[in-house]
């Protein structure tokens, strides 16, 4: 058995080195050998080769490592887990039995966990000499935090099977481990330029040579990584990347092969000049994407392609150091196509440019499936950046793009770089709708710390946003900065039609009592989007102040905690700056010159007989002598992603002119959602066994007769602390920034400075979320899911609501909760709006009608699955039946 930092990988050491080392590594804090070396030689010596540990002590998580299994049948997962256990003696490096891989896909199973193990095996490796292998048959998962552990700096390769490296954890594109090596040397070479060849030379004798005079190139673009590694396939190191390429006779794609990738990657940078010998040419693949240059006038040598690998002919790379570059040789300079935020609006679909911007969002990390039934994802994360030049941000979708780091640690009030990106818009649905970008195969991310020596910062627009920075006082722009949550972008177009024609499953429409199975198959962070048939059947308002708890006595939602964010004892306004006008040049700026619930079966029963006593309500009016002058309400017209034919078509005017009276102060106060009073003094609102307070609900006379007689009534509305969008607080950024990523691979001790929870932080949408039941169209199923209403006052822009325009209902409940959090944050009270009369009404135009519900789903680990409802179509619309 070996120390913690060198734990075995296989069982090939005689068991006294093993034991000798365990006890080395225990030390004299251990009180003895290790609890996982005894249970080791226990399993090895069963005539079973099985064991089920009698009274299993705790032991920790210390990595979960991912790797590609051998030729599996097609019932077989495509990847195998080997997990890092460690009991504070030594660490054992233990195989997956490939029945408990959900475990990790779900992250029930993760880095850092605390668990027991409850049963064993030990595997012979059959094709290799005295090698086996311990294997984790069952699991029990417990609290309470573990010893620290270290994984060593070398990791030997995985347990099962020949492959020579793990893969990351949650993606296929980023590098991982210690094999990807971090910056090669730079060469100290003579180039002697009577020996080189040009691009141009190449392509016309490419076909009559075998071997080439060197070349003198500088990478002008790098695609991210791309693995090719299949179950079938014996290769050690499949792994491919692109680059473009260029000297002074014009462009050529240059791919970087297998072995190679780990050594080179990392290395090769954007404006990097490179002395290549030893090299191939090859045929161009035709389908790869293609960057689009700086420089539109430079020529492009698309035929053929300059191919570096380990052999036939093993290539020799030199990376010459920027400043031994002679101007005569001729290698064009980096060239960009930035554009403003202004600027961006006159772009077309799939218009390639690059941009700059302050984040003032930054979403959680999430994936997606990259076909139906794979175990392969896509990560992303969406990010909103301001440039001085419009009210509007960018609106960025970024895919990994194999630069981890940077990725991992975008947060608000940081400066972000993104090369080529793609514009995506649809001027045929909708000319006015929001415009976003995305990333593409070649784009770059940058941050503050990765800024020093890159091509760009020589650039003019870059320039000027520099000089913007400076006039901004950073405490104004603090106030705007928004982290994680839910964000349901892009919203589904206003056509079901439409939305169709984008869907790319073969069958668009989902039974609803199929929603379960389609939440049970999902991976962590994986977030879907379905289409299910129904009835809006009950609507109730929850105020997170009063929801309900996990079971686990986790909170679902979050509590204002402002107080006791004020009285920290450290702020971002004592630590960054004095005052309020301090400007963003004092940080940011040196970065380029500087240095580098699902609620419990006893509540779904509850939820249930609860819905059965309620009956269908409009908010009445109540009218306290202590509301009279403080229920004000900001009018609509200082609401500005409404436009005025959005709220005709919402009636939102006449509730705005009908509806709103003044008080003797002045103030605008809400007639129809001031509540009444009986002469007794007591409200007729219900009161609710969960909260404790009142909420107001509506439901339909169908609802009323068939609720008690379903066949399967699914529970998924629970709002998840991890739901909610938060204010950014920089003190704390690193945990924010912790929360919002996937876990890691390898447990990292916690280096932030506070024990707070994510639920401590403040909420940057509404004061309270809505709970709707959907009844299947054959009234035997149904759905509860939740709309979260999102506004945040101080950036109107950020969940860009003008999209919902056409969505009465759901644009109903959205614009009542941004008047609710507009007033609760002019210092009023904000237990006012509930259900308001608009909602209702628009509840019961639907009522009795078939609608098309769009469900957003993510899964947020554990036992937790978010579900949204993020549109409702009605299938009267035009096309509607011809589409599905």
């Amino acid at each position: 058995m070996q120390d913690p930092t060198a734990e075995r990988g296989g069982s090939a050491r005689p068991a006294e080195e093993r034991r000798g080392a365990a006890v080395a590594a225990a030390g004299p804090a251990s009180g003895g050998a290790s609890w996982l070396q005894r249970v080791f030689e226990e399993v090895r010596g069963s005539s079973q080769l099985s064991v089920a540990p009698a009274e299993p002590p705790p032991v920790t998580v210390v990595a979960v490592e991912r790797y590609l299994a051998e030729a599996p049948p097609p019932a077989a997962p495509q990847y195998w887990y080997d997990v890092t256990l460690a009991d504070g003696a030594c660490q054992e490096r233990c195989y997956l039995a490939p029945r408990l891989n959900g475990l990790v896909q779900r992250a029930h199973l993760r880095a850092g966990a605390r668990l027991r193990l409850t049963r064993c095996s030990y595997l012979y490796d059959e094709k290799r000499l005295n090698y086996g292998f311990l294997c984790l048959e069952g699991l029990e998962r417990v609290g309470g935090p573990g010893p620290p552990a270290a994984l060593p700096r070398h990791r030997p390769p995985p347990l099962r099977g020949d492959k020579k490296h793990y893969l990351p954890l949650w993606n296929n594109e980023d590098p991982y481990g210690d094999m990807w090596v971090a910056d090669k040397p730079q060469a100290q070479v003579d180039v002697d330029v009577s020996k080189l060849t040009s691009l141009g030379q190449l392509e016309m004798i490419w076909r009559s040579r075998v071997h080439f005079h060197p070349l003198l190139v500088r990478v002008l673009h790098k695609s991210r990584l791309r693995y090719y590694g299949k179950p079938e396939k014996k290769m050690d190191m499949p792994y491919q990347a692109y680059f473009e390429v260029a000297d002074g006779s014009g462009m050529m794609s240059m791919v970087l092969w297998n072995s190679l990738c780990p050594e080179w990657y990392n290395s090769m940078k954007v404006g990097t000049v490179l002395l290549l010998e030893q090299y191939a040419i090859k045929t161009s693949y035709p389908f790869k994407t293609q960057p689009t240059p700086g420089d539109s006038q430079m020529k492009r040598f698309a035929t053929i392609e300059i191919s570096l690998n380990v052999r036939d002919p093993p290539t020799k790379i030199s990376i010459i150091p920027e400043e031994m570059v002679k101007p005569e040789w001729g290698l064009p300079e980096v060239k960009y196509r930035f554009v403003t935020r202004s600027e961006l609006d006159d772009l077309p679909n799939n218009h390639s440019c690059d941009v700059i911007g302050l984040v003032t969002f930054v979403g959680r990390a999430e994936r997606a499936r990259k076909r139906e039934h794979s175990e392969d994802f896509w990560l992303y994360r969406w990010a909103h950046a301001i440039d001085g030049t419009s009210d509007q941000p960018f609106i960025l979708e970024l895919f990994a793009t194999s630069q981890p780091d940077v990725f991992e640690r975008i947060h608000p009030m940081t400066y972000l770089v993104c090369t080529q990106m793609r514009v995506v818009r649809d001027l045929t649905e909708n000319p006015s709708s929001t415009i976003y970008l995305t990333t593409s195969n070649e784009s770059q991310i940058f941050i503050t710390g990765w800024h020093k020596g890159q091509p760009y910062t020589k650039d003019t627009k870059v320039k000027n946003f520099i000089q913007w920075t400076k006039t901004q006082s950073e405490a104004d722009q603090m106030k705007k900065t928004v982290i994680g949550g839910y964000y349901p972008f892009p919203r589904p177009p206003n056509n079901f039609l439409k939305y169709c024609k984008n869907n790319k499953v073969e069958s668009v429409l989902k039974a609803i009592g199929e929603t379960g199975k389609e939440i049970e198959d999902l991976h962590y962070r994986e977030h879907k989007r379905i289409a299910v048939q129904g009835l809006i059947s009950a609507i109730r308002y929850i105020s997170c102040s009063n929801a309900p708890e996990e079971t686990s006595g986790v909170e679902l939602v979050q509590k204002d905690t402002s107080q006791s964010l004020e009285s920290s004892a450290v702020s971002k306004e004592d630590c960054v700056h004095k005052g309020k006008t301090t400007n963003l040049q004092n940080k940011e700026v040196k970065s380029f010159v500087g240095p580098h619930c699902t609620p419990g079966e006893h509540q779904h029963q509850a939820l249930l007989s609860k819905k059965s006593s309620v009956k269908r309500k409009i908010p009445r009016r109540l009218n306290t002598d202590a509301e009279q002058g403080s229920a004000s309400v900001t009018p609509v017209s200082s609401y500005p992603y409404f436009t005025r034919s959005a709220r005709r078509k919402l009636g939102l005017d006449e509730f705005q002119h009908e509806d709103f009276v003044q008080d003797k102060n002045g103030q605008a106060v809400s007639d129809s959602l001031q509540y009444s009073t009986d002469r007794e003094g007591m409200s007729d609102i219900p009161e609710t066994e969960e909260t404790g307070g009142t909420c107001d609900s509506w439901q339909s006379d169908l609802w009323a007769q068939v609720k008690d007689k379903l066949m399967k009534y699914l529970h998924h509305s629970t709002i998840f602390p991890e739901s909610i969008p938060r204010k950014f607080d920089y003190v704390h950024k690193d945990l924010l920034m912790q929360q919002y990523n996937l876990h890691a691979a390898v447990y990292q001790q916690k280096e932030t400075r506070t024990d707070k929870n994510i639920d401590e932080f403040k909420s940057a949408s509404g004061l309270g979320y809505y709970e709707v039941t959907v009844l299947g169209i054959n009234h035997d199923v149904a759905i509860d899911v939740a709309f979260l209403p999102l506004f945040c006052p101080e950036d109107p822009h950020l969940f860009q609501l003008e999209d919902m325009e056409n969505d009465t209902l759901l644009s109903c409940m959205n614009y009542i909760s941004a008047c609710q959090q507009k007033t609760t944050s002019n210092g009023r009270p904000c237990d006012m709006f509930r259900l308001s009369n608009e909602i209702v009404k628009a509840a019961m135009d639907l009522d009795g009608k078939h609608v098309v519900c769009i469900l957003d789903m993510c899964h947020l680990g554990d036992d937790k699955v978010e579900v949204f409802l993020s549109k409702i179509y009605k299938t009267v619309e035009p096309g509607v039946l011809d589409a599905v």
